[in-house]
């Protein structure tokens, strides 16, 4: 687990999966992101008198993102400009990378200025820790999957996979990532915490580091607030971001407090 730090205010939404399933209404989501990211950098709209300290892109933001040397995946251009934006205007952006979109090699650091994140991360939010990742991959179950990302990360076949012409590696990809994206979500009938993969690696989180007060994930499409027991005793909130393809949900932390909410 990363440590970083952040401010007394952040937001936090994933799993918009840029692309899918198809451009219409891909930029029709696309362009509720950017007023939603206009609103939390500007204090205005859902954060009236709340401006972000830092804003987080929790996973998934694209369907399939992979940069070659000299190309990357077109579209997401009023995302990417939105981002830019803020960025310039010096509110930090942390991108977590996903499943769907772990294949950046700079060039979203370098033209847009965020900071990205491999793995879960602790972030220094005024005087609490937060715990940040997208969330595949962590807890029980999903071995299949497992297994498969470490496949996807080897150095080897990254480069490998760039050598084929990106019309045929982004379609490719694109068609396996409609049939995959499902993989990862939660059942919304869940009984007990325990039912939750990524609950147990926020209570393994915990339990190594009782000072985090909240743990967002994403990952599992469903919208969750779960409390997660701590060694001292209490509990903290894990909360998932839901998506925005479904449920349009996002996170907030300020003044020692998380919460979730729709946006509208």
């Amino acid at each position: 687990m990363e440590s970083a730090r952040s401010a007394g205010c952040i937001y936090l939404a994933s799993d918009l999966h840029l692309g899918a399933p198809d451009a219409a209404s891909s930029r029709e989501r696309e362009r509720r992101l950017v007023r939603w990211l206009e609103e939390v950098a500007g204090g205005t709209g859902c954060a009236e008198g709340a401006p972000a300290d830092a804003i987080h892109l929790v996973g998934d933001v694209f369907d399939f993102w992979f940069e070659y040397r000299h190309a990357v995946p077109k579209g997401g251009v009023r995302l990417l400009g939105a981002i830019a934006q803020i960025t310039d205007a010096g509110i930090p952006v942390h991108y977590h990378v996903g499943n769907h979109d772990l294949w950046t090699f700079g060039y979203l650091e370098e033209e847009l200025g965020v900071t990205v994140h491999r793995s879960p991360t602790a972030f220094e939010v005024g005087s609490h820790r937060v715990l940040i990742g997208h969330g595949d991959g962590l807890g029980p179950g999903d071995y299949g999957y497992k297994r498969l990302k470490r496949v996807f990360t080897q150095p080897f076949l990254q480069r490998c996979f760039r050598s084929v012409h990106p019309d045929w590696g982004i379609g490719l990809a694109m068609r396996w990532s409609r049939r995959s994206r499902a993989n990862g979500e939660a059942p919304p009938d869940l009984q007990r915490p325990e039912e939750e993969w990524i609950w147990h690696a926020c209570k393994e989180a915990v339990t190594d580091d009782p000072t985090l007060a909240a743990c967002f994930f994403g990952h599992r499409h469903h919208p969750m607030v779960l409390d997660v027991p701590v060694p001292r005793g209490g509990s903290i909130p894990y909360i998932n971001l839901g998506d925005w393809i479904t449920h349009f949900t996002y996170g907030r932390f300020a003044a020692g407090r998380a919460s979730l909410h729709t946006y509208p």
